[in-house]
C-alpha cells in the first residue's frame, strides 16, 4: 500500500501542475502527429519521470512526452513504468475537466499497478491487480467493484472526442442500452466502479492511455481484452493497441454475444 500512497502523491502533485496551466491562457502546439501539446503536459511529465526515477533507478519509464526508446533496448524490460501526463488534452483545452494523470507498472507484459487521477476532482483511482482498486478522495481510500448490469440495458460508455462509426453499429446490436460519455481514462473507471457496463473501443489507443486503467478495471474485478478475448499485453514491438473491449467479466461479454459481434465488424 505504501508504493501505491507515493504514486497517488506523486499523480496529485503532477495534477497540481497541470491547474496552474489550465487557470491560464495557455498556448497549444501540434505535435507530429498532429495531436495536441500543451505546457501542462510538460511539466507533468518532468514531475513524473523525475520522481519515478529518483525512487525506483531500476525501473525504466516509458512517457508519451519522454523520448521514444527503440524496441531493440526496450525489449528487454521486464519491468517499466508506462506514463501519460496528461491525458485528454483534447478535454483539457476544451476545459471541461475531463482529463487525467495516468501512471501504471507493467511487470512482462501486464499491467499491475495503476493510477488514475482526476484534476479538477482531486480523485484518484489507485489499483494493485493482487489486492484491489480503491477510489481515493479526502485522503479515504473506498475500494470499487465491478457491477453487475442492470436489466433494464446496457450502460455502454463511450469516447466525447473520438467518435467511432462502428460504435454505433455495435450500439445497434444491443438489444438495449444507454450511452454515457466520458473524456480520457475516465471511461476505464466508469466501468471499474460500476458507473458503466460496457466500454468499445475500436480506434486507435497507445499503451500509456489504456495501461493504468486496465489495471484498475481488472483488480475491479474486471476485463480488458482484444476481440477474441486475450488481454491486452504492453511493451509490445508497436506501442499503438489494436480495437479492445472492457467489460465486467469475459463471460458477459460472450453470453451477451458481444465479442463475436464486434469481431464480425472489425473484420468486415
Amino acid at each position: 500500500m505504501k508504493e501505491l500512497e507515493f504514486l497517488v502523491n506523486l499523480a496529485r502533485q503532477a495534477g497540481r501542475a497541470i491547474l496552474q496551466v489550465y487557470e491560464t491562457e495557455f498556448s497549444v502546439e501540434r505535435k507530429e502527429d498532429r495531436s495536441p501539446l500543451t505546457e501542462a503536459d510538460t511539466r507533468s511529465h518532468r514531475i513524473i519521470s523525475r520522481a519515478l526515477q529518483e525512487r525506483y533507478p531500476q525501473i525504466p519509464v516509458l512517457s508519451e512526452e519522454g523520448k521514444e526508446v527503440d524496441y531493440s533496448i526496450r525489449g528487454a524490460w521486464s519491468r517499466l513504468w508506462l506514463v501519460d501526463p496528461l491525458d485528454g488534452t483534447k478535454e483539457f483545452i476544451k476545459r471541461n475537466g475531463e482529463f487525467t494523470v495516468n501512471i501504471a507498472l507493467v511487470e512482462r507484459d501486464k499491467p499491475v499497478w495503476g493510477v488514475i487521477h482526476i484534476p479538477v476532482k482531486d480523485t484518484c483511482y489507485a489499483a494493485d491487480v493482487t489486492r484491489g482498486a480503491w477510489r481515493v478522495r479526502n485522503g479515504e481510500w473506498r475500494p470499487v467493484t465491478v457491477k453487475s448490469p442492470p436489466h433494464g440495458g446496457i450502460r455502454v460508455v463511450k469516447s466525447r472526442s473520438h467518435p467511432s462509426p462502428q460504435l454505433d453499429e455495435v450500439l445497434q446490436l444491443l438489444p438495449e442500452y444507454r450511452v454515457i460519455t466520458r473524456g480520457s481514462a475516465l471511461k476505464f473507471c466508469a466501468v471499474a466502479t460500476g458507473e458503466a457496463d460496457f466500454y468499445p473501443r475500436f480506434g486507435p489507443t497507445w499503451e500509456w492511455d489504456t495501461a493504468a486503467g486496465q489495471a484498475i478495471v481488472t483488480a475491479a474485478g474486471g476485463v480488458v481484452v482484444d476481440f477474441v478475448g486475450v488481454p491486452l499485453a504492453y511493451n509490445k514491438a508497436d506501442l499503438i493497441n489494436g480495437p479492445f473491449l472492457v467489460g465486467p467479466d469475459l463471460q458477459w461479454l460472450e453470453h451477451n454475444g458481444i465479442l463475436a459481434k464486434t469481431a464480425a465488424l472489425k473484420l468486415r
